[in-house]
């Protein structure tokens, strides 16, 4: 069995632990309704003893921790992976700051990896939770309703994926493991040597960024093997826009980077207080969330705000 116990919390404890967590100037939090703004550096929230997030969509507490986020490409739902299940999150420009509630769809499963694949299509791990009848780990699991119902695809009972990433067909997920499937059923293993916590991979699949305590690798074969990035800041996230060269990252301490050459050189964009817990980036937006909340931004992460 390859499943492994981790949360968000525990692993950005480690990397900083391993001295990836860059020393950051204490900074007063932003005031209700203020942008957090670039190149502001800020401690961690509160597992980090720092000023927490209050910048974005507050989700609920029952959601407890947060493995996921991404964005529905058809309805434009903001779709957060919890501890509790699947929370969405009106698209921006459907509703009213006032009218953006996040709401509770499907079971309470621990939904560990995640990654959407088209409108109502998103993959996932984990755990089950309250009556869920699933096995413990999930293995893969699939939705194509939009996260009402869930099915396993492969590795029930076996597998908890602590990262996904996908391309088209391909899916890269880590579950102790590093391995790759083009059809959900059959993986194949790839570089034996790297303990992942985070993916990205562009639109070929040919190109594999990943996040570990040693700092950033990148894969230019598919994920066969990889090779540090010189001089990358401490990404602890990471994730690709569709269509381009262009791979964003956040880093332990809440600092947003952006790399346009397929994750090979970096620079700084913007930053969050708080703890970072998941990112989510296409062409038009930025999602990060940090301490519970979901923040959004549409200038290329300098600056964050809830919509």
């Amino acid at each position: 069995m390859r499943s492994r116990t981790r949360t968000p919390a525990r692993t950005l404890a480690s990397l900083a632990a391993a001295g990836l967590l860059a020393a950051a100037t204490a900074c007063a939090e932003p005031e209700a309704g203020v942008h957090a703004q670039a190149g502001a550096e800020r401690p961690a929230g509160p597992d980090g003893g720092g000023a927490a997030n209050t910048v974005g969509v507050a989700l609920p507490e029952e959601a407890g921790h947060v493995h996921g986020v991404g964005v529905d490409p058809e309805s434009g739902e903001v779709l957060v992976a919890t501890h509790s299940g699947l929370f969405t999150v009106p698209a921006p420009d459907r509703l009213t700051r006032e009218a953006t509630v996040p709401a509770h769809v499907g079971p309470a499963i621990d939904l560990m990896g995640f990654t959407v694949q088209g409108p109502g299509h998103y993959l996932a791990s984990g755990h089950p939770a309250g009556d869920t009848d699933m096995p413990d780990p999930v293995g893969l699991i699939e939705t194509r309703d939009g996260g009402r119902n869930w099915e396993a695809l492969s590795l029930a009972g076996e597998s908890d994926f602590h990262a996904l990433a996908s391309a088209g067909d391909l899916v890269v997920g880590f579950d102790g493991a590093l391995r790759v499937t083009e059809d959900g059923v059959t993986w194949a293993d790839l570089s034996p040597g790297v303990e992942v916590f985070a993916l990205a991979v562009s639109d070929d699949g040919g190109t594999v960024v990943a996040t570990t305590q040693e700092g950033p690798v990148r894969s230019t074969d598919g994920g066969a093997g990889f090779d540090a990035v010189a001089d990358a800041p401490p990404l602890a996230l990471v994730d690709w826009v569709p269509g381009s060269e262009t791979v964003f990252g956040v880093a332990v301490d809440g600092g947003v980077y952006r790399s346009d050459d397929a994750g090979a050189g970096w620079e700084r964009a913007g930053g969050l207080p708080g703890t970072p817990e998941a990112l989510h980036a296409d062409e038009e937006q930025v999602i990060v969330v940090a301490d519970l909340h979901v923040a959004r931004s549409t200038d290329g992460g300098s600056t964050f705000d809830a919509w």
